[in-house]
């Protein structure tokens, strides 16, 4: 896999390079690639933020500038990205930027530690083969070797041209119907079960939710309250039934914390369900769901959708521990719309 990536880490590349490094955005983000940043010796020069978000104020000791005021203050420069989207809006300015200087996202993990680079692939690179090798057709290898190429570069062409419509892989690749007993694990406020609704007109035969945090869950029981055939639960899953601690974030990335609240889990086993579609969005659990749906995927050979874009390593031990189960699951790798390269998942079909 290593002789596939011809592009060289992020880090090396705004070290060896002349241009002052301004960064795009605040926030947690901003704080984790500053620190970044300063590991490699790597001076920031200056933040800015939208037009919209500058109100005279500071970031970490800097001004926070509009990007007019950059452009004056510096002929060239490098841009790193320091915010996620998926907003067409967001996403045009980016590319507009990205015309005028170079924009780079560094790929910094949502979920564990360490960072993917050419020394984390050439690590992992037999895992890494055996996936590229496997995958059920050449768009996805395609598109799996662009978000590999952006993760090491930083380099936002790879995610601009790796874009697919969410409504393109429920109808070509899921081919969800109304027949579907659905099991949606990190439900957030339903945001995609109104996406399976909308692939199947509205129809599917029962859903089961599960949402660990509470202020989400309350959003998901109000945004659901006129569906048939639905049963939300707060819970988190698992790969057994217990409790652990969840950031108290309310916001689409609760995930497991050393401080929070205690929130129940579960096993999909442990339900006693016959899915025929489950989705895992669930901050970086996606393995230890699937090993507590292991007798589940293995006798209903459910179609899936897992995210793959928490941890470093989903990226060859998600597709892995499914073909362990099942060898005959066809796996598909897309991109939906977003910078960085979140919504990067694995759909599977047996």
């Amino acid at each position: 896999m290593l002789e596939r990536i011809q592009e060289q880490n992020v880090w090396d590349t705004l070290k060896s390079s002349n241009k002052p490094v301004v960064l795009y955005g605040m926030g947690l983000g901003a704080e984790k690639i500053m620190d970044t940043l300063a590991q490699y010796g790597i001076a920031v020069e200056a933040i800015f933020a939208s037009d919209e978000f500058v109100r005279g104020h500071s970031f970490r000791g800097y001004q926070v500038l509009k990007y007019q005021e950059v452009c004056e203050k510096y002929d060239d420069f490098n841009v790193v990205l320091c915010f996620a989207s998926r907003l067409d809006s967001v996403i045009s300015r980016i590319a507009a930027i990205n015309r005028e200087h170079t924009v780079f996202a560094p790929d910094v993990p949502v979920a564990g530690g360490g960072l993917f680079n050419r020394a984390f692939i050439a690590e992992n690179e037999a895992s890494f083969d055996r996936v590229y090798d496997r995958l059920a057709d050449e768009e996805s290898r395609r598109v799996y070797l662009d978000i590999l190429h952006y993760k090491v570069s930083g380099k936002i062409e790879y995610l601009l041209r790796s874009f697919t419509d969410k409504d393109v892989v429920y109808r070509d690749i899921l081919q969800l119907t109304g027949e579907e007993n659905i099991l949606d694990l990190g439900a957030y406020d339903g945001d995609t079960i109104r996406e399976f609704c909308a692939a199947t007109g509205g129809n599917y035969r029962y859903i089961t939710a599960l949402e660990p945090d509470e202020k989400n869950f309350a959003k998901l029981l109000k945004n659901t309250a006129e569906l048939d055939n639905i049963a939300c639960l707060n819970m988190g899953a698992w790969n057994q039934r217990d409790t652990l601690i969840f950031a108290k974030k309310a916001g689409r990335n609760s995930k497991l914390s050393a401080e929070g609240v205690s929130v129940a889990v579960t096993d999909i086993d442990s339900l006693a369900l016959t899915p025929t579609f489950i989705k895992m969005d669930i901050e970086g659990s996606e393995l230890k769901a699937l090993e507590g749906g292991e007798k589940t995927i293995r006798t209903c050979r459910p179609k899936l959708y897992v995210c793959a874009y928490h941890r470093n390593e989903d990226l060859f031990t998600l597709p892995l521990k499914i073909w362990e189960y099942n060898r005959d699951y066809r796996i598909y790798f897309r991109h939906s719309q977003y910078i960085p390269a979140w919504e990067s998942n694995f759909y599977c079909v047996p």
